[in-house]
């Protein structure tokens, strides 16, 4: 039985030399992709470039065996969960977002809004307590790195933080123009998962040059527990910015110009984020 949270799952593919979305049927209720698969292993990637050689030490100790024994490598194990490890992925499932009030000021509070321990945030701070423990089998700490790696990434899309009641801009449906006749259908959440990524052509080394451009305000080294629930916030009130919703169910033709470079932005703090986490988690003597 599919739990009525889950979010669904669109399909994204490339049509006439454009990236469209396409829906998938209701019949098909999978959970949501953040950022997609290359905006996860983008923000790996610039986490790996990010961490002290320690913590980059340490994580190839854990990664040895993989199949792709990187951090971009498993970024996207998480939503894979549900087909190869289902029991794991129905347990997981709310772990990649949370709701936080509408008529709130996007503060979390943990006893309100995830008071099961099943949302992002506390996960994220869970999981990387797993990490953090040298005591752990290194199974279970791998199990945790791979969670990490990609709810860090989750927690800053702005609509992993969304609205319950149309369950993160999924049901918010849109029509987007294109090159085919009548345009195409898709929903604001895939939009920002992987659609405005996808519009700009780039594979994941000119993506990853590209991000790197970008100047966001310097990460501090930080203490554990992380700070996940400050990422959230931020990523809340991002979402909750005039405009970040289209007034209309069309998409206006600079909605992408306007709102890619924030996603953008979210993608570097995340991997900057990211980094100073695996920096505290597995720095040595820990």
């Amino acid at each position: 039985m599919i739990e009525p949270r889950t979010r669904p799952r669109f399909a994204r593919r490339l049509l006439d030399a454009a990236v469209v979305l396409a829906v998938v049927s209701a019949a098909l209720p999978l959970p949501a992709l953040a950022w997609g698969r290359q905006g996860h292993r983008l923000v790996a990637e610039l986490a790996w470039d990010e961490m002290s050689p320690a913590a980059r030490a340490e994580a190839q100790k854990l990664l040895a065996g993989e199949p792709d024994p990187t951090l971009p490598g498993i970024a996207n194990w998480a939503d894979l969960l549900r087909d190869e490890k289902p029991e794991l992925g129905k347990r997981s499932a709310k772990w990649h977002y949370i709701d936080l009030p509408e008529d709130g000021d996007c503060q979390y509070d943990a006893a309100r809004d995830c008071p099961d321990g099943n949302c992002a945030v506390a996960a994220i701070l869970a999981q990387t307590a797993i990490l953090a423990d040298r005591s752990k089998p290194k199974a279970e700490r791998l199990e945790a790195l791979k969670f990490v790696v990609h709810l860090v990434g989750d927690v800053h899309q702005p609509l992993h933080v969304g609205y319950a009641r149309d369950k993160g801009g999924n049901s918010f449906q849109l029509a987007i123009p294109g090159e085919r006749p009548g345009g195409y259908g898709g929903n604001l959440h895939s939009l920002w998962d992987s659609g405005m990524l996808n519009m700009s052509k780039l594979d994941d080394d000119k993506y990853l040059a590209k991000l790197k451009d970008i100047q966001v305000p310097a990460v501090s080294a930080l203490a554990l527990p992380p700070p996940a629930a400050d990422w959230a916030e931020e990523s809340c009130k991002l979402m909750r910015q005039p405009g970040f919703y289209p007034p209309t169910h069309k998409l206006a033709p600079d909605y992408v110009a306007t709102w890619r470079p924030l996603a953008e932005t979210q993608l570097r703090l995340g991997g900057e984020h990211l980094a100073k986490l695996l920096d505290a988690a597995l720095a040595p003597g820990r």
